[in-house]
């Protein structure tokens, strides 16, 4: 990140609005060159830029809130796997199933079958937002808890 402090804000703003699009629209077939694009600034930058000021890459980002999407929809709806992988932007099942499986220690139907023998009502939402969090990096071992 740049020293001079009106362009540290500018990246700011740039990386908030990058993140920001990406929570608005997660289901659509969003990839690193199109958000740069959005921005008037090259792809590698956007993702050097993003990494150092979340910690994380854009597809990482993206690819957390599309899992975190299906997970609300699995405890809450009764659509179909099939059908809530379309809905949360893959366009593949088995990718959304390797990716939810990585990042939630679970398949998609076991998870369902998890979340649904748990009593969640009047738990506030961001408990339950907090619990049901995916993790990054194969850190799922040993969730979620019995």
């Amino acid at each position: 990140m740049p020293t001079d402090p009106a362009q540290r804000r500018d990246d700011l703003a740039r990386l908030r609005r990058v993140r920001d699009r990406i929570d608005r629209e997660y289901e659509l077939p969003l990839d690193v060159a199109e958000l740069a694009r959005g921005e008037h600034v090259s792809a590698g930058h956007l993702s050097r830029q993003f990494k150092a000021a979340y910690g994380e890459s854009v597809y990482a980002y993206l690819m957390t809130r599309r899992i975190e999407r299906a997970m609300a929809l699995l405890r809450h709806s009764d659509q179909t796997v099939t059908a809530i992988c379309m809905t949360v932007g893959f366009t593949s099942l088995g990718t959304f199933s390797t990716r939810f499986s990585e990042l939630v220690g679970l398949s998609p139907s076991a998870y369902r079958a998890w979340a649904s023998g748990r009593d969640l009502d009047g738990v506030p939402a961001c408990v339950v937002r907090r619990i049901a969090r995916p993790v990054r990096n194969r850190e799922a071992s040993g969730w979620p808890a019995p």
